[in-house]
């Protein structure tokens, strides 16, 4: 996929890589708005949904919401879930599942993201759709939805996101994920479309390969820049939601960043800078949030042991 040429100048801590992960995100977010809104109808959908008093501003044009989506949309990690819906599907096997069930109960549990867990995340999901079609993985999508992610979305952030359509705006999702999955997110919650990570594909079949790397950190601010450029949008009237400090230069691009259920360091630095806070969370859904309900599968409990060992050996 051929780098866009209409990027704004750029921040000089972002990479080339980031830059060209969030050229392709924006590109192919706005190709699927645009299908979907000629396919389905959708973009504003105003319903009566009460929103805040004085934001978002009725009838603003050149304003729109950026949401993040894993923890902050939606319970958990979008890539896990999607897994294990590969899985069910015998994409691959069960200690591959193992691992992904591990890497889900630690990021419910530790409400953060780790590096090294994503990027195992990543690897192991573009070996496993190598070689298949991008129409087939959307198909399949649709029902990993239904059977997994649905049941997870968070009311007060789907809420906020519903406020700023029923003003008239735009409302994108910003997320590491593949863009096929956050696509399929966005349009089933009524949203404008999504910005995600973009495999390669030829001729309808994935490589393996990303185009440039995931969106995340300030890959996804450079998503958000390049969009608002495509868009004619003023980032000063803009809207951000997020739930981790990773996502602190995409939230300090707009005049209106929210953390929304954050972790330690983003409620420092959001408290720090007077950002809005909303957290959805309550004491008893966290403690709901064990290893078992991350995993989500029965009698995974043995394999989820295995590979927090197996963890332990690799570090």
């Amino acid at each position: 996929m051929a780098a866009l040429g209409w990027l704004t100048p750029r921040r000089r801590s972002a990479t080339a890589r980031s830059v060209l992960a969030g050229e392709a995100a924006a590109e192919a977010a706005r190709r699927t708005s645009q299908e979907l809104e000629e396919l389905e109808g959708l973009g504003t959908t105003p319903s009566g949904t009460p929103g805040e008093p004085a934001f978002p501003v009725v009838g603003d044009d050149r304003a729109a919401a950026f949401f993040d989506l894993d923890n902050t949309v939606m319970q958990g990690a979008a890539i896990f879930h999607f897994g294990r819906g590969l899985y069910k599907r015998k994409f691959f096997q069960r200690q591959e599942l193992a691992r992904f069930a591990w890497q889900q109960a630690w990021f419910r549990l530790a409400g953060v993201e780790d590096p090294e867990h994503m990027q195992d995340a990543r690897e192991s999901a573009l070996s496993i759709v190598k070689g298949h079609r991008v129409s087939e993985l959307m198909s399949i999508g649709e029902e990993i939805y239904d059977e997994y992610m649905a049941e997870r979305i968070w009311p007060g952030t789907r809420a906020l996101a519903q406020a700023h359509l029923d003003a008239g705006q735009k409302v994108w999702l910003v997320t590491a994920a593949p863009v096929e999955t956050a696509t399929i997110i966005a349009r089933r919650l009524g949203l404008t479309g999504a910005l995600g990570t973009v495999a390669e594909s030829v001729d309808g079949v994935y490589t393996g390969r990303l185009v440039g790397e995931p969106l995340h950190g300030p890959a996804k601010a450079e998503a958000v820049r390049a969009l608002a450029t495509a868009e004619g949008l003023d980032l000063a009237r803009c809207a951000a939601y997020s739930d981790s400090h990773n996502d602190i230069p995409m939230l300090s691009l707009v005049g209106h960043p929210y953390a929304i259920n954050p972790d330690a360091k983003l409620r420092k630095y959001a408290r720090e800078r007077e950002w809005r806070l909303r957290d959805y969370r309550t004491g008893r859904k966290a403690a709901k949030v064990g290893i078992p309900a991350a995993a989500g599968v029965g009698a995974l409990a043995g394999g989820t042991a295995a590979a927090m060992a197996l963890h332990r050996r690799r570090r």
